[in-house]
């Protein structure tokens, strides 16, 4: 399908890579649908709203950049789509790029968790508050590479 996004014109998306937020994310619950777009940055990503093409979220894999990231979610919260199994879970963390030039951050605390079997995804709140919305992922780089 074409997909008119904020940052690369328009671009072909398969299918596949479309996913439904039923009460959409934190901040802009009117916007359900959405593509996932390979950024030109590796390892990020681009979450493109299919319902407003000038809304877009950059996202990572929050395991990448976190050491020992985890997250605990109850099985309440992962039935509202349809999770029957932690294998069938994608996480992702949206991150932050401050026009300021102040730190890349990513939001562990409200990650987004997409079930790859049928494509439904929600962003949840983390009770644990072990992780930050602004977690510095230049600085967490860095610290993993010196090791």
């Amino acid at each position: 399908m074409e997909v008119k996004t904020k940052t690369m014109g328009t671009v072909t998306v398969d299918e596949k890579n479309i996913i439904e937020f039923p009460n959409g994310v934190l901040g802009f619950e009117d916007f359900h649908k959405y593509a996932l777009i390979e950024s030109e940055y590796k390892p990020f990503y681009w979450m493109q709203s299919l319902d407003e093409s000038g809304l877009a979220f950059l996202i990572v894999d929050p395991f990448i950049i976190a050491e020992n990231y985890e997250l605990d979610v109850d099985d309440k919260t992962l039935s509202e789509i349809d999770v029957e199994s932690a294998a069938d879970v994608i996480v992702w963390a949206i991150v932050t790029v401050p026009s300021d030039g102040g730190p890349v951050t990513a939001n562990l605390q409200g990650p987004v968790v997409i079930n790859k079997k049928n494509n439904l995804a929600l962003q949840i709140i983390l009770a644990d508050t072990k992780w930050t919305t602004k977690y510095n992922i230049i600085k967490a780089l860095k610290a993993r590479g010196a090791k």
